[in-house]
Protein backbone atom coordinates (compact mmCIF):
# COMPACT_ATOMS: atom_id res chain seq x y z
CA UNK A 1 0.00 0.00 0.00
CA UNK A 2 0.94 3.64 -0.87
CA UNK A 3 0.03 6.43 0.64
CA UNK A 4 0.27 9.64 -1.60
CA UNK A 5 0.97 13.64 -0.93
CA UNK A 6 1.03 14.18 2.77
CA UNK A 7 2.96 16.41 4.99
CA UNK A 8 4.93 14.39 7.04
CA UNK A 9 4.83 16.22 10.88
CA UNK A 10 6.27 17.74 12.25
CA UNK A 11 7.81 19.63 9.50
CA UNK A 12 5.78 20.92 6.03
CA UNK A 13 7.55 18.19 3.89
CA UNK A 14 4.95 15.98 1.37
CA UNK A 15 6.00 12.94 1.14
CA UNK A 16 5.02 9.58 -0.01
CA UNK A 17 4.89 6.48 2.04
CA UNK A 18 4.84 2.96 1.10
CA UNK A 19 3.67 0.10 3.83
CA UNK A 20 4.86 -3.44 3.42
CA UNK A 21 3.36 -5.69 5.16
CA UNK A 22 3.33 -4.36 8.93
CA UNK A 23 5.91 -1.83 8.49
CA UNK A 24 7.18 1.07 6.85
CA UNK A 25 8.88 0.47 3.92
CA UNK A 26 9.53 3.60 1.68
CA UNK A 27 9.52 7.37 2.98
CA UNK A 28 10.24 9.61 0.05
CA UNK A 29 9.39 13.29 -1.23
CA UNK A 30 9.86 11.10 -5.17
CA UNK A 31 6.65 9.05 -6.38
CA UNK A 32 7.33 5.12 -5.22
CA UNK A 33 6.45 2.69 -7.96
CA UNK A 34 3.70 0.77 -7.18
CA UNK A 35 4.11 -3.24 -7.41
CA UNK A 36 1.50 -5.73 -9.42
CA UNK A 37 -2.25 -4.62 -7.96
CA UNK A 38 -0.62 -2.99 -5.32
CA UNK A 39 -3.27 -0.24 -3.83
CA UNK A 40 -2.57 3.26 -3.38
CA UNK A 41 -4.47 6.14 -1.52
CA UNK A 42 -4.25 9.44 -2.95
CA UNK A 43 -4.70 12.91 -0.47
CA UNK A 44 -4.79 16.26 -0.64
CA UNK A 45 -4.12 18.95 2.21
CA UNK A 46 -3.39 15.97 4.64
CA UNK A 47 -1.00 15.65 7.43
CA UNK A 48 0.75 12.07 8.47
CA UNK A 49 1.99 11.60 11.78
CA UNK A 50 2.47 8.56 14.18
CA UNK A 51 -0.11 6.64 15.76
CA UNK A 52 -0.50 8.28 19.35
CA UNK A 53 0.90 6.63 22.30
CA UNK A 54 -1.73 6.35 25.56
CA UNK A 55 0.59 5.33 28.37
CA UNK A 56 -1.66 5.34 31.12
CA UNK A 57 -5.01 4.54 30.66
CA UNK A 58 -7.61 1.78 32.76
CA UNK A 59 -9.38 0.21 29.43
CA UNK A 60 -11.96 -1.26 31.89
CA UNK A 61 -13.32 2.30 33.61
CA UNK A 62 -14.59 3.88 30.38
CA UNK A 63 -17.92 3.64 30.58
CA UNK A 64 -18.08 5.95 33.09
CA UNK A 65 -19.20 9.74 33.51
CA UNK A 66 -16.66 11.87 35.55
CA UNK A 67 -17.26 10.90 39.23
CA UNK A 68 -16.33 13.96 42.14
CA UNK A 69 -17.73 17.15 42.57
CA UNK A 70 -15.01 19.07 44.38
CA UNK A 71 -11.31 19.24 44.85
CA UNK A 72 -9.85 16.30 46.72
CA UNK A 73 -6.74 17.03 48.62
CA UNK A 74 -5.46 13.17 47.52
CA UNK A 75 -6.72 10.26 45.34
CA UNK A 76 -7.62 8.21 48.82
CA UNK A 77 -9.88 11.38 49.38
CA UNK A 78 -11.43 11.13 46.10
CA UNK A 79 -11.57 7.44 46.07
CA UNK A 80 -13.81 7.31 49.23
CA UNK A 81 -16.44 9.84 48.20
CA UNK A 82 -16.87 8.43 45.14
CA UNK A 83 -17.81 5.22 46.57
CA UNK A 84 -19.98 6.57 49.43
CA UNK A 85 -21.74 9.42 47.03
CA UNK A 86 -22.38 7.07 43.27
CA UNK A 87 -22.34 3.33 45.35
CA UNK A 88 -25.18 3.28 42.71
CA UNK A 89 -23.96 4.58 39.63
CA UNK A 90 -20.77 2.61 39.82
CA UNK A 91 -22.64 -0.77 40.83
CA UNK A 92 -24.54 0.10 37.31
CA UNK A 93 -21.46 0.38 35.27
CA UNK A 94 -19.88 -2.54 36.62
CA UNK A 95 -22.65 -4.88 35.48
CA UNK A 96 -22.03 -4.16 32.08
CA UNK A 97 -19.38 -7.58 31.29
CA UNK A 98 -15.49 -6.34 31.58
CA UNK A 99 -14.75 -7.69 27.93
CA UNK A 100 -17.64 -5.41 26.56
CA UNK A 101 -16.12 -2.69 28.51
CA UNK A 102 -12.68 -2.92 28.03
CA UNK A 103 -13.98 -3.54 23.90
CA UNK A 104 -15.18 0.31 24.18
CA UNK A 105 -11.91 1.57 26.24
CA UNK A 106 -10.23 -0.04 22.65
CA UNK A 107 -12.48 2.04 20.49
CA UNK A 108 -12.49 4.99 22.41
CA UNK A 109 -8.25 5.24 21.67
CA UNK A 110 -8.82 4.07 18.15
CA UNK A 111 -11.50 6.41 17.36
CA UNK A 112 -9.22 9.29 18.42
CA UNK A 113 -5.99 8.53 16.69
CA UNK A 114 -4.23 6.34 19.44
CA UNK A 115 -2.98 3.38 17.87
CA UNK A 116 -1.14 1.99 21.60
CA UNK A 117 -2.04 2.20 24.48
CA UNK A 118 -0.73 1.59 28.21
CA UNK A 119 -3.07 -0.40 30.44
CA UNK A 120 -2.87 0.10 34.15
CA UNK A 121 -4.64 -2.78 36.20
CA UNK A 122 -4.87 -6.29 35.82
CA UNK A 123 -4.09 -8.33 33.01
CA UNK A 124 -7.20 -8.22 31.04
CA UNK A 125 -7.58 -11.11 28.41
CA UNK A 126 -8.00 -9.18 25.41
CA UNK A 127 -8.10 -11.47 21.80
CA UNK A 128 -7.30 -9.78 18.56
CA UNK A 129 -7.45 -6.09 19.61
CA UNK A 130 -7.49 -3.18 16.89
CA UNK A 131 -4.74 -1.39 18.29
CA UNK A 132 -1.96 -2.73 20.68
CA UNK A 133 -2.21 -2.92 24.07
CA UNK A 134 0.72 -2.78 26.42
CA UNK A 135 0.30 -5.34 29.44
CA UNK A 136 3.85 -6.62 30.01
CA UNK A 137 4.66 -4.41 32.73
CA UNK A 138 4.09 -4.66 36.73
CA UNK A 139 1.03 -2.92 37.43
CA UNK A 140 0.79 -1.86 41.36
CA UNK A 141 -2.50 0.69 42.09
CA UNK A 142 -0.75 2.68 44.81
CA UNK A 143 0.90 2.57 48.34
CA UNK A 144 -1.94 3.02 49.88
CA UNK A 145 -4.57 0.60 47.72
CA UNK A 146 -2.45 -2.39 46.95
CA UNK A 147 -2.25 -4.38 48.98
CA UNK A 148 1.41 -6.05 49.76
CA UNK A 149 2.96 -3.75 47.85
CA UNK A 150 6.18 -3.64 49.23
CA UNK A 151 6.37 -7.87 48.38
CA UNK A 152 5.35 -7.22 44.66
CA UNK A 153 7.87 -4.13 44.23
CA UNK A 154 10.72 -6.22 45.47
CA UNK A 155 9.85 -9.98 43.56
CA UNK A 156 13.20 -10.80 42.57
CA UNK A 157 12.09 -12.44 39.76
CA UNK A 158 10.25 -9.28 38.38
CA UNK A 159 13.20 -6.90 39.01
CA UNK A 160 13.78 -6.96 34.86
CA UNK A 161 10.43 -5.13 33.98
CA UNK A 162 9.13 -1.56 34.52
CA UNK A 163 6.71 -1.13 37.68
CA UNK A 164 4.58 1.05 36.84
CA UNK A 165 2.34 2.90 39.89
CA UNK A 166 0.28 5.64 40.63
CA UNK A 167 2.03 8.29 42.82
CA UNK A 168 1.96 11.44 44.38
CA UNK A 169 -1.57 11.84 43.28
CA UNK A 170 -2.24 14.48 45.52
CA UNK A 171 -1.79 18.00 46.74
CA UNK A 172 -0.86 17.57 50.66
CA UNK A 173 1.95 16.46 52.72
CA UNK A 174 0.65 12.49 52.67
CA UNK A 175 1.26 12.79 48.87
CA UNK A 176 5.14 13.49 48.94
CA UNK A 177 5.79 11.15 51.26
CA UNK A 178 4.32 8.19 49.73
CA UNK A 179 7.17 8.94 46.98
CA UNK A 180 9.41 8.89 49.51
CA UNK A 181 8.14 5.32 50.70
CA UNK A 182 8.22 3.89 47.34
CA UNK A 183 11.84 4.49 46.83
CA UNK A 184 12.61 4.00 50.23
CA UNK A 185 11.21 0.38 49.47
CA UNK A 186 12.44 0.13 45.94
CA UNK A 187 15.38 -2.45 47.22
CA UNK A 188 15.92 -4.01 43.90
CA UNK A 189 16.45 -0.50 41.91
CA UNK A 190 13.35 -1.55 39.52
CA UNK A 191 12.71 0.51 37.09
CA UNK A 192 9.45 2.83 38.21
CA UNK A 193 7.35 4.43 36.41
CA UNK A 194 4.85 6.76 38.09
CA UNK A 195 1.58 8.16 37.16
CA UNK A 196 0.22 11.64 38.18
CA UNK A 197 3.49 12.82 40.10
CA UNK A 198 1.56 16.29 41.38
CA UNK A 199 3.30 15.83 44.29
CA UNK A 200 6.63 15.24 43.57
CA UNK A 201 9.80 16.97 43.59
CA UNK A 202 12.54 17.16 41.13
CA UNK A 203 14.86 15.13 44.16
CA UNK A 204 12.27 12.14 43.56
CA UNK A 205 11.83 12.04 39.56
CA UNK A 206 15.22 11.36 39.38
CA UNK A 207 14.52 8.09 41.16
CA UNK A 208 12.00 7.15 38.44
CA UNK A 209 12.71 6.10 34.97
CA UNK A 210 9.88 7.66 33.68
CA UNK A 211 6.37 10.07 34.57
CA UNK A 212 3.57 9.80 33.01
CA UNK A 213 1.48 13.41 33.07
CA UNK A 214 -2.10 13.33 32.92
CA UNK A 215 -3.14 16.72 32.97
CA UNK A 216 -7.04 16.78 32.72
CA UNK A 217 -7.46 14.11 35.67
CA UNK A 218 -5.05 15.84 37.79
CA UNK A 219 -7.11 19.31 37.51
CA UNK A 220 -10.39 17.21 37.17
CA UNK A 221 -9.05 15.76 41.20
CA UNK A 222 -7.13 17.77 42.66
CA UNK A 223 -6.98 21.25 40.62
CA UNK A 224 -3.23 21.22 40.50
CA UNK A 225 -0.64 19.72 37.88
CA UNK A 226 2.47 18.19 38.17
CA UNK A 227 5.36 20.77 38.32
CA UNK A 228 6.55 18.98 34.60
CA UNK A 229 8.94 22.17 34.00
CA UNK A 230 11.24 20.50 36.40
CA UNK A 231 10.24 17.14 36.22
CA UNK A 232 10.91 17.07 32.80
CA UNK A 233 14.85 18.29 33.35
CA UNK A 234 15.19 15.49 35.76
CA UNK A 235 13.46 11.94 33.86
CA UNK A 236 11.33 11.25 30.63
CA UNK A 237 7.86 12.22 30.72
CA UNK A 238 5.23 10.92 28.84
CA UNK A 239 1.43 10.98 28.46
CA UNK A 240 -1.59 9.65 29.23
CA UNK A 241 -5.45 10.26 29.53
CA UNK A 242 -6.55 8.12 32.52
CA UNK A 243 -9.73 6.78 31.65
CA UNK A 244 -13.52 8.50 30.99
CA UNK A 245 -14.20 8.22 35.60
CA UNK A 246 -11.42 11.76 35.68
CA UNK A 247 -11.19 13.20 32.33
CA UNK A 248 -12.86 13.44 28.83
CA UNK A 249 -12.71 10.43 26.34
CA UNK A 250 -10.42 12.79 23.47
CA UNK A 251 -7.07 12.56 23.96
CA UNK A 252 -7.01 15.51 21.73
CA UNK A 253 -8.85 17.50 24.36
CA UNK A 254 -6.47 16.24 26.98
CA UNK A 255 -3.41 17.55 24.63
CA UNK A 256 -4.69 21.17 23.89
CA UNK A 257 -4.96 21.37 27.76
CA UNK A 258 -1.37 20.11 28.27
CA UNK A 259 -0.29 23.11 25.68
CA UNK A 260 -2.54 25.61 27.59
CA UNK A 261 -0.05 25.31 30.51
CA UNK A 262 3.23 26.51 29.21
CA UNK A 263 4.85 23.13 30.99
CA UNK A 264 6.40 21.80 27.54
CA UNK A 265 7.55 22.91 24.25
CA UNK A 266 5.28 21.40 21.00
CA UNK A 267 8.02 19.56 20.14
CA UNK A 268 8.14 18.07 23.45
CA UNK A 269 4.44 17.52 23.82
CA UNK A 270 4.31 16.10 20.40
CA UNK A 271 7.18 13.75 21.89
CA UNK A 272 5.60 12.73 24.45
CA UNK A 273 2.92 10.61 22.53
CA UNK A 274 5.36 9.43 19.41
CA UNK A 275 8.85 8.83 19.72
CA UNK A 276 9.64 8.93 24.21
CA UNK A 277 7.04 6.48 24.78
CA UNK A 278 7.85 4.40 22.07
CA UNK A 279 11.22 4.18 23.28
CA UNK A 280 10.15 3.89 27.18
CA UNK A 281 7.31 0.92 26.35
CA UNK A 282 10.21 -0.61 23.56
CA UNK A 283 8.12 -0.56 20.55
CA UNK A 284 9.36 -0.14 17.12
CA UNK A 285 6.48 2.37 16.88
CA UNK A 286 7.17 6.83 17.27
CA UNK A 287 8.64 7.66 14.43
CA UNK A 288 7.70 7.41 10.32
CA UNK A 289 10.72 5.87 8.97
CA UNK A 290 11.71 2.80 6.88
CA UNK A 291 11.82 -0.53 9.23
CA UNK A 292 9.30 1.30 11.91
CA UNK A 293 5.67 -0.70 12.68
CA UNK A 294 3.23 1.04 9.94
CA UNK A 295 0.82 2.56 12.20
CA UNK A 296 0.40 5.84 10.66
CA UNK A 297 -2.72 8.67 11.21
CA UNK A 298 -3.21 10.77 7.80
CA UNK A 299 -5.59 13.80 8.98
CA UNK A 300 -7.28 16.93 6.97
CA UNK A 301 -4.91 20.16 7.49
CA UNK A 302 -6.35 23.27 8.15
CA UNK A 303 -9.78 22.35 9.50
CA UNK A 304 -9.02 24.28 12.75
CA UNK A 305 -7.99 28.39 12.94
CA UNK A 306 -4.18 28.18 13.74
CA UNK A 307 -3.95 25.29 11.61
CA UNK A 308 -1.79 23.27 14.27
CA UNK A 309 -1.06 19.97 15.30
CA UNK A 310 -2.93 20.44 18.49
CA UNK A 311 -6.23 21.23 17.20
CA UNK A 312 -6.71 17.62 15.47
CA UNK A 313 -10.24 16.25 16.12
CA UNK A 314 -11.14 12.68 16.10
CA UNK A 315 -13.73 13.79 12.93
CA UNK A 316 -10.39 15.32 11.25
CA UNK A 317 -8.75 11.91 11.22
CA UNK A 318 -8.96 10.73 7.45
CA UNK A 319 -7.25 6.83 7.62
CA UNK A 320 -5.41 5.01 10.83
CA UNK A 321 -3.39 2.25 10.41
CA UNK A 322 -2.13 -0.10 12.74
CA UNK A 323 0.48 -2.07 12.03
CA UNK A 324 0.19 -1.95 8.46
CA UNK A 325 -3.68 -2.91 8.62
CA UNK A 326 -6.45 -0.27 7.82
CA UNK A 327 -8.28 0.31 11.25
CA UNK A 328 -10.58 3.01 10.23
CA UNK A 329 -10.85 6.03 7.36
CA UNK A 330 -13.35 8.25 6.23
CA UNK A 331 -15.91 8.44 3.78
CA UNK A 332 -14.26 10.37 1.30
CA UNK A 333 -11.88 7.46 0.77
CA UNK A 334 -14.63 5.25 0.41
CA UNK A 335 -14.11 5.41 -3.34
CA UNK A 336 -10.02 4.42 -3.26
CA UNK A 337 -10.24 1.67 -0.54
CA UNK A 338 -9.53 -1.25 -2.53
CA UNK A 339 -10.30 -3.87 0.13
CA UNK A 340 -13.78 -6.58 1.36
CA UNK A 341 -14.86 -3.96 4.63
CA UNK A 342 -17.95 -6.04 5.37
CA UNK A 343 -16.48 -6.27 8.43
CA UNK A 344 -16.53 -2.49 8.97
CA UNK A 345 -19.11 -0.89 10.79
CA UNK A 346 -20.14 2.92 9.64
CA UNK A 347 -20.27 5.67 12.59
CA UNK A 348 -20.56 9.23 12.61
CA UNK A 349 -18.11 11.55 14.91
CA UNK A 350 -19.29 15.12 14.96
CA UNK A 351 -21.39 14.86 11.57
CA UNK A 352 -18.26 13.25 9.36
CA UNK A 353 -18.81 9.89 8.21
CA UNK A 354 -16.09 7.00 9.22
CA UNK A 355 -15.80 3.32 8.84
CA UNK A 356 -13.84 1.41 11.34
CA UNK A 357 -13.45 -2.01 11.77
CA UNK A 358 -15.61 -4.43 14.23
CA UNK A 359 -19.16 -4.52 15.01
CA UNK A 360 -18.92 -1.08 16.98
CA UNK A 361 -22.60 -0.76 17.06
CA UNK A 362 -23.86 -3.77 18.06
CA UNK A 363 -21.45 -3.49 21.05
CA UNK A 364 -22.84 0.21 21.70
CA UNK A 365 -26.14 -1.74 21.73
CA UNK A 366 -25.28 -4.72 24.03
CA UNK A 367 -23.74 -2.27 26.02
CA UNK A 368 -26.43 -0.14 26.56
CA UNK A 369 -28.80 -2.87 26.99
CA UNK A 370 -27.00 -3.70 30.11
CA UNK A 371 -26.74 0.26 31.11
CA UNK A 372 -29.08 2.60 29.21
CA UNK A 373 -27.59 5.23 30.55
CA UNK A 374 -24.40 4.70 28.66
CA UNK A 375 -23.36 8.18 26.76
CA UNK A 376 -20.90 7.38 23.77
CA UNK A 377 -19.33 9.97 21.24
CA UNK A 378 -20.35 8.56 18.13
CA UNK A 379 -23.08 7.30 16.51
CA UNK A 380 -22.98 3.64 14.93
CA UNK A 381 -25.17 1.82 12.42
CA UNK A 382 -26.20 -1.50 13.15
CA UNK A 383 -26.17 -2.06 9.46
CA UNK A 384 -22.86 -3.85 7.88
CA UNK A 385 -20.72 -1.39 5.35
CA UNK A 386 -20.77 -2.40 2.08
CA UNK A 387 -18.30 -4.45 -0.04
CA UNK A 388 -15.89 -2.25 -2.48
CA UNK A 389 -14.02 -3.90 -5.22
CA UNK A 390 -12.55 -3.19 -8.17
Amino acid sequence: MVLNNVILLPGEIKVNISVKGAKIGIVSADSIALEKDEPELNFNNAVAFPGLINSHDHLDFNCFTSLGTRTYRNYTEWGKHIHETYKADIDEVMKIPEQLRVQWGIYKNLLAGVTTVVNHGKLLPIDNPLISVIQGTQNLHSVKFQKNWKLKLNNPFLRNKECVIHTGEGADKQSYKEIDELINWNLLKRNLVGIHAVAMKPAQARKFEAIVWCPESNRFLLNKDADVMQLKKETRMVFGTDSTLTGDWNIWKHLRLARSTGFVTDAELFDMVTASPAMLWKRNTGLIMPGKEADIIIARKGTRPGNNFFDTEPEDILLLVHQGQIRLFDKELLEQIMMDISGFSTVTINGMVKFVEGNLAELITTIKNYYPKAIFPVDAYVKAAPIVSR
